[in-house]
């Protein structure tokens, strides 16, 4: 007994030690996401594995949630250490630093970056406009037009949170504002503003400064608007694409898949296969936007309610509407003296190639 025994242990102990020596010599990158909905299509890869195969490709765990072996056609491609990220503007700051090789951030946080001459481009869109405005309970608005009506008629600044000064809902909150003729400061001691932007620092202290009090409303992207008003910590009053100017916000983009150059020049058969892969997997959430919210809410740590009411909308092209889009953050950031390098008045059209590598979506 003893020797069948330690017969299987020592081929358990071979098997372990030929994976982990294949590991070691496949090529490695480092993928970054945020715990945020919007980067489900990561999250269903990672969770589902080989049961959501896409073009003969899936994520093999090897530690769950922390390194997975690209698989191809039944073969290891690469080894990917994930890397979870507070905020796209620290995306942007781990790719000047090499620390990661491919991320997923908000469209504005990897323009931010690319204006500091960050090698990086955007390789794929990823998912449309999401989230939106949850206020305190103390304010008494039900309503986007209603907290307008409170913001002008408050005797004191208004204070509005959100998670990173180059995400997405902070820009389009900031362009809604300026449509209602409401004037924003981010100094907390300017009291001739009509609404304070205080900078939460991170995702996860979304609900807690509204739920404390901190400040009295906060703009996020999903699925921070339904587990706030879930908590009991806020009413959501609007979703981001639902903001004035009417109609602007339907269609833009939100978050994007980026790489280094470095890397798209070394490896960009894997980068191609990763940008198939999360192509695929946005096309699987889109058949069914409840089913993919249950997963992305469940894989960080949130009840199955939160993902039933998901309004997730994932892209596989650029398209015009999303150049479009892209256009319009460019203007707007332009006009607020946002950005100082490589964007610098520069319209979407004159930056596209600064901005965009399109050949990993359909061999473009």
């Amino acid at each position: 007994m003893r020797t069948l025994f330690g017969k299987m242990l020592a081929t358990a102990l071979l098997l372990a030690l030929g994976v982990a020596a294949q590991a070691a010599e496949l090529p490695r990158l480092k993928v970054g996401y945020i715990f945020t909905t919007n980067h489900t299509p990561l999250m269903a890869a990672m969770d589902m594995g080989e049961k959501l195969p896409v073009e003969g490709m899936w994520m093999q765990p090897i530690v769950p949630k922390e390194k997975y072996q690209l698989m191809k056609d039944g073969k290891p491609v690469a080894v990917l250490d994930i890397v979870v990220i507070k905020s796209g503007s620290e995306t942007a700051t781990l790719f000047a630093q090499k620390q990661l090789d491919i991320g997923l951030a908000s469209i504005t946080a990897i323009m931010a970056g690319i204006d500091k001459n960050i090698p990086i481009k955007i390789v794929s869109p990823l998912v449309l406009a999401s989230g939106g405005v949850v206020v305190s309970n103390d304010v008494p608005a039900k309503t986007w037009q209603e907290f307008v009506a409170y913001i002008k008629k408050s005797s004191k600044p208004v204070s509005i949170g959100y998670h990173s000064p180059s995400s997405a809902p902070i820009i389009i909150l900031e362009s809604a504002l300026k449509s209602e003729g409401i004037t924003y400061t981010s100094n907390p001691l300017d009291q001739k503003a009509q609404v304070v932007l205080v900078d939460l620092k991170g995702m996860a202290n979304l609900i807690p400064a509204l739920s404390s009090k901190q400040v009295d409303a906060v703009v996020g992207p999903e699925p921070f608007p339904q587990t706030a008003a879930g908590k009991g910590a806020g009413c959501d009053i609007s979703m981001l694409r639902n903001l004035p100017p009417e109609g602007k916000w339907t269609d833009y983009p939100c978050c994007v898949i980026a790489a280094r150059d470095e890397v798209i020049a070394t490896h960009p058969e894997l980068v191609r296969d990763f940008v198939k892969l999360m192509a695929g997997i946005g096309r699987w959430c889109n058949e069914d936007p409840q089913r993919a919210g249950i997963l992305g809410s469940k894989w960080i740590g949130l009840p199955e309610e939160i993902g039933k009411n998901s309004n997730l909308r994932f892209l596989q092209s650029f398209t015009d509407g999303w150049k479009e889009g892209a256009d319009g953050y460019l203007n707007d950031l332009n006009k607020a003296g946002y950005f100082k390098g490589a964007l610098k008045d520069k319209t979407f059209k004159e930056a596209e190639s600064l901005l965009v590598d399109p050949q990993f979506l359909n061999g473009k």
